[in-house]
């Protein structure tokens, strides 16, 4: 099922974390943290819409991380109910796609509820302050991927943040997969 992320709740202060990665280390946000702003992305690996859009996010992280902004994703999907996105599964995307971030897994899913998570993909896009200045989508991309010319709505607003500490004014939501919470009781 479809859904949206909530509009962006500007200079919402980051709540930090501690999660292990594919690559067999645990990071925390400082970790994580770029010197001039953090991406932080909810996504998973059997998401049609993140699927549809790797290719794009791995560009965009690449191009962030060359202007000093920090990129890690995390998974916080209920395994149990999904095997594909497994800490193993994980570990194997990652490694096939060449990350050139951290994927994290929050296997408690504590990450994502203190974020207010709700889909994959999500994109919070944090100020050098650790404040949130972006959540938005990446493009127009839906679970098909846009034009190739289509505007690079996350990139320009990430490049932004790190030249002035703010995100643009006006964002489009992000549109996802719901995570997928563990049963209660």
């Amino acid at each position: 099922m479809a859904v949206s992320a909530p509009v962006c709740d500007f200079g919402w202060k980051a709540r930090g974390f501690s999660l292990p990665a594919t690559d067999g280390k645990t990071y925390t946000l400082g970790d994580v943290s770029g010197e001039k702003g953090t991406l932080v992305m909810f996504i998973c690996n059997h998401c049609p819409y993140v699927l549809a859009v790797m290719d794009r996010i791995q560009r965009d992280a690449r191009d962030l991380q060359a202007l000093g902004v920090g990129v890690a994703a995390i998974c916080s999907n209920d395994a149990q109910t999904y095997p594909a996105d497994s800490f193993d599964r994980m570990r194997e995307m990652a490694e096939a796609r060449g990350f050139t971030f951290p994927y994290l897994h929050d296997e408690s899913q504590d990450t994502a509820r203190a974020w207010g998570a709700e889909c994959t993909p999500d994109f919070f896009g944090l100020n050098a302050a650790g404040e949130l200045q972006y959540r938005g989508r990446l493009d127009a991309s839906g679970n098909k991927p846009a034009p190739p010319d289509a505007r690079r709505e996350l990139y320009e607003a990430m490049r932004a943040i790190a030249e002035t500490g703010q995100g643009p004014r006006e964002q489009v939501p992000s549109m996802g997969c719901s995570i997928k919470w563990k049963s209660v009781g």
